[in-house]
């Protein structure tokens, strides 16, 4: 269907613009007068997929979506009234459509998590559900609210996670350009003076000589080939179940990040659980939802495995135990919540609990490899000075004598 961007006015003549799907100029302005607005002028685009591929609906859209509703109906305005004023004050285009959409689905009789649910790509399977458990239980202020606060925990983790990143992802470009640098460019203008000195050339320097050399004739082959193999074994990983299943369990199986990428994957399903427990949703749904979300095969897995355990009849804990997905501590947390009847408030504590694990343990990481990559880059400048600077310091040695 193609995508119309219009200009419009409502009763009070203030002017109103943005993009609706339409069938034509006149179901354009059929669609905007349920949404009471009256059609200006409107303009064919792009079609609504390509649109949509071009233009994503951010987190922090997300988190002012969530939070401005939740602001609105806990003031007591009607949803439709809330809608309308957040897509005329939105900014991000692609939101203020999305918005524009859900207004006219709302007033075309669907329920607000029927609307929501028929953009997939910006709201997902979990959103719509916590949406629709809000509706069903008169509590959708909490639920928005409850899902802003997840939201920004979200990106607040990867803003944490971008942080780890980003001083490595630096130091080891800086290193690798350095190295290069030196192998390619550096090195051979010295190889031809090194080796007219008459002397004998130390081991480190013939090994520097070897390696620069081999750089200069098959480094791109080699660099070419790197890029083209990660091409492949991403391609493949999407494709094929198990090779991709093999990808994941290297992935948490890693040293040092091994550890914190599985514990940011249970704090992220620790959190969504807890928040769909407590809004009312039943715990074998809650574990279903929450399969998709956490994004590494041999995790959803075992939480298959444990809801599996679950419907069977087992309890939460046992099921969680059998699994292997969290420690004892964590299961001894869930069996207490189970035995007290206060399910709700310990998943809360398996969040807290995780939540606090990624911090330090990112915290932890970023302390370490800051030091070790400032030696890394050290030892590689030392190395190749030694190697260069010793044959000809032993030559004015010689001749000193």
């Amino acid at each position: 269907m193609p995508l119309y961007s219009y200009k419009a006015i409502d009763a009070s003549g203030r002017t109103a613009l943005g993009r609706l799907e339409a069938q034509n100029l006149p179901d354009l302005e059929q669609r905007l007068a349920r949404m009471e607005l009256d059609l200006v002028t409107g303009a064919p685009g792009a079609s609504a997929a390509r649109a949509s591929r071009r233009r994503r609906v951010g987190r922090r859209d997300l988190i002012n979506f969530c939070f401005h509703l939740e602001q609105l109906t806990t003031a007591g305005i009607p949803l439709i009234e809330g809608l309308t004023d957040l897509r005329d004050s939105v900014e991000t285009q692609r939101l203020r459509d999305v918005v524009a959409g859900l207004v006219e689905s709302i007033q075309g009789g669907m329920d607000f998590s029927q609307a929501l649910a028929a953009h997939p790509d910006v709201f997902g399977e979990v959103f719509v559900s916590l949406v629709r458990s809000g509706e069903h239980a008169g509590k959708l202020p909490e639920v928005l609210g409850n899902l802003a606060a997840q939201l920004r925990w979200e990106d607040e983790l990867a803003a944490q996670t971008r942080k780890l990143m980003l001083y490595p992802a630096f130091v080891g470009t800086l290193v690798l350009a350095v190295t290069l640098f030196l192998l390619i460019y550096l090195v051979p203008q010295m190889a031809g003076f090194i080796r007219n000195l008459g002397q004998e050339v130390p081991l480190q320097t013939r090994i520097l000589l070897r390696a620069s050399e081999w750089c200069v004739g098959y480094g791109w082959a080699v660099a070419g080939f790197a890029v083209a193999l990660a091409g492949a074994a991403r391609t493949l990983a999407r494709s094929d179940g198990r090779f991709g299943y093999a990808v994941d369990r290297c992935k948490i199986a890693l040293p040092l990040i091994g550890p914190i990428l599985r514990k940011i994957i249970l704090a992220r399903f620790a959190s969504s659980f807890a928040l769909m427990y407590a809004s009312g949703i039943m715990v074998l749904e809650a574990m279903r939802y929450t399969e998709a979300i956490m994004g590494n095969r041999p995790l959803q897995g075992a939480l298959r495995a444990a809801g599996q355990r679950v419907a069977e009849g087992a309890g939460l804990a046992s099921a969680f135990a059998d699994a292997e997905l969290f420690p004892p501590l964590v299961v001894r947390m869930l069996r207490i919540g189970e035995h007290t009847g206060a399910l709700d408030t310990a998943l809360r504590n398996v969040s807290y609990f995780y939540n606090r694990e990624v911090r330090e343990a990112i915290d932890r990481l970023q302390s370490m490899i800051e030091p070790v990559l400032t030696l890394v880059l050290g030892a590689i400048l030392a190395w190749v000075m030694l190697a260069v600077l010793g044959p000809v310091y032993n030559t004015i040695s010689v001749v000193k004598l």
